[in-house]
């Protein structure tokens, strides 16, 4: 490398940038396979120029670097004879491997005078059978420092190949594009047509007109091939020692550029993703709030049926009070177990048992709607999961275990939040609040008994009041009118007590069931809002960070590309 003050400011400046953006990359939780790349990046400077051929394994490229160097160095076939990457250096001994960290890298030393200071790599084909070939030429490339591409007379410049030299472009590599088995081109004008065609479809892929020299391998080694005197004449100046360094300085930097560009790309996708996952929570929060609504409007509904219920119950007592409690009728009110027991059979009837039947229904409504919404809130997040082929970042791995969580407690939930419990936990509290407002008239034996004893108290109120005055022998012309009222407002009384007490019974479980799927779904999600919330944070600032390495990189890159 061409040593000056100004080369060994840039190379400062270049070893600062490549370990910042290294760093960068790691803490934006960079897939590794780009770690990699841009540590690689940083061991490129300190390694020799790597001049590196490239192209289908039937292109001729081992017969091609044979040629170039003057000798049989590589094996040479029609099948893939080169299995892994061969690196070739200048060295006074022939043929000798020196060792390498990588078991698919093989270096061999060959007095190579004129590529002193220069690595030539000989890649396996990149359309060979075996893909594991195509790989290691992929991913030795961005370690290359200019590239040869090799095609062929007879099939110039094939889809695959078009495809490969996209890679290089993509990783902005200076590529040279080298026809071979020209000799096989029997006119001028066809090899102007081929030299044409290649540099048109080059230019499309790369942006810019590359290179195109055609050359016959077999020609050279036969006695010389004025295409090889033209590539030789054009490496020199391309391996000149000032382009060299340019070049040595260039490659990292546009590796690095390539990296940044990835992993903007997937910043962007990742702020995509979290604005749908944002879009997603409010989604969540409308279900639950048409949940509560649904919720609501079933239990009016279910209210109403246990008012109506209570009405048709008033209307029989009405009609009971009115026609025992007359002077005609008392030989019959001097039997209170008798009045009490026609009470029960006449008005309060099946009462109790048409109410517990309500309640069911009520509990079988409210669990569906329960087990519904988390259903719903399951299958909403598993549409959210990312998919097998998602890049598995930190980022990736990190939101699908949060993602997990909210999903595992629907599951959860739905495992054991049952019928019965839900049944369970709704009557006992029904039977408590009933208790309380029936004075331990219940006895614990179920809200219908609960409530056929509070109906029946009402009996025995009235009844009891009638039985004193008779005892009293105080009877008047207006005790049984005064009684039959007295008796129609205490049954007015307790009735409404009654639909009071249960409405207040079930409105104070729909509101804890609500309290509680509430509690639930926050405490399912707040992980996943906090790490949206500070993702988008930590975003924002990498998006600065990566402006400003972008910049610096940008800066450097120009001052590398006026070297010379």
């Amino acid at each position: 490398m061409l040593v000056s003050d100004r080369v060994q400011g840039l190379l400062s400046r270049e070893r600062g940038l490549l370990g910042d953006v290294q760093a960068f990359l790691e803490a934006q939780g960079a897939p590794p396979e780009v770690v990699g790349y841009a540590r690689q990046a940083l061991r490129n400077l300190d390694e020799a120029f790597l001049l590196v051929v490239v192209g289908e394994f039937n292109a001729g490229k081992s017969s091609f670097v044979n040629a170039l160097l003057g000798a049989a160095v590589l094996p040479e076939g029609v099948t893939p004879t080169t299995d892994r990457i061969y690196v070739l250096v200048h060295g006074e001994q022939p043929g000798q491997m020196e060792p390498t960290s990588d078991p698919f890298v093989s270096r061999l030393t060959y007095p190579l005078p004129s590529l002193e200071g220069v690595a030539l790599v000989d890649t396996p084909g990149t359309n060979a059978i075996v893909r594991q070939h195509q790989a290691l030429t992929e991913g030795f490339l961005p370690r290359a420092d200019l590239v040869l591409f090799l095609t062929s007379a007879d099939r110039p410049f094939t889809e695959s190949e078009r495809q490969f030299l996209e890679l290089a472009a993509r990783w902005g590599r200076g590529v040279i594009m080298v026809v071979n088995k020209a000799d096989l081109l029997e006119t001028a004008e066809q090899r102007e047509q081929v030299r044409a065609f290649v540099e048109t479809g080059a230019r499309g892929v790369l942006g810019l007109t590359p290179p195109v020299l055609l050359i016959s391998a077999r020609g050279e080694q036969r006695g010389g091939d004025a295409g090889f005197a033209a590539l030789r004449s054009l490496l020199q100046q391309r391996l000149s020692e000032t382009e060299r360094t340019r070049l040595k300085l260039l490659s990292p930097l546009n590796t690095v550029s390539q990296l940044l560009n990835g992993e903007a790309t997937r910043a962007e996708g990742a702020r995509t993703t979290l604005t749908e996952d944002l879009r997603v929570l409010g989604d969540l929060e409308a279900q639950r709030a048409t949940h509560g609504e649904t919720m609501l409007g079933e239990l009016d509904g279910q209210l109403n049926r246990v008012a109506r219920l209570l009405s048709e119950f008033e209307v029989r007592a009405d009609r009971f009070i009115d026609a025992r409690l007359r002077f005609s009728n008392l030989r019959g009110l001097l039997n209170s177990r008798e009045l009490e027991e026609d009470f029960r059979r006449e008005a309060v009837a099946d009462l109790p048992e048409a109410i517990d039947r309500q309640f069911g229904t009520m509990i079988d409504r409210f669990v569906e709607a329960n087990l519904h919404f988390w259903e719903d809130v399951q299958a909403f997040l598993i549409r959210r999961q990312p998919s097998q082929e998602v890049a598995r970042t930190r980022f990736s791995y990190d939101r699908a275990a949060l993602l997990d969580g909210i999903a595992g407690s629907a599951r959860e939930h739905l495992a054991t939040t049952t019928e019965q419990e839900l049944a369970r936990n709704l009557s006992r509290d029904a039977e408590d609040a009933m208790k309380g407002v029936i004075g331990g008239l219940a006895g614990g034996v179920g809200i219908g008994a609960g409530i056929g004893a509070l109906v029946g108290a009402s009996a025995l109120d009235f009844t009891g009041g009638i039985l004193a005055g008779l005892t009293l022998g105080s009877l008047g012309l207006f005790v049984l009118p005064n009684k039959r009222i007295q008796a129609h407002r205490q049954l007015r009384a307790r009735v409404a007590e009654l639909r009071e007490a249960l409405e207040r019974i079930v409105r104070r479980e729909f509101e804890r069931e609500q309290d509680r799927a509430d509690t639930r779904l926050h405490d399912a999600i707040s992980p996943f809002t906090r790490f949206t919330r500070q993702e988008q944070a930590r975003l924002d600032a990498a998006r600065t960070r990566s402006g400003e390495l972008r910049a610096e990189l940008d800066a450097l890159q120009g001052e590398v590309k006026a070297l010379g």
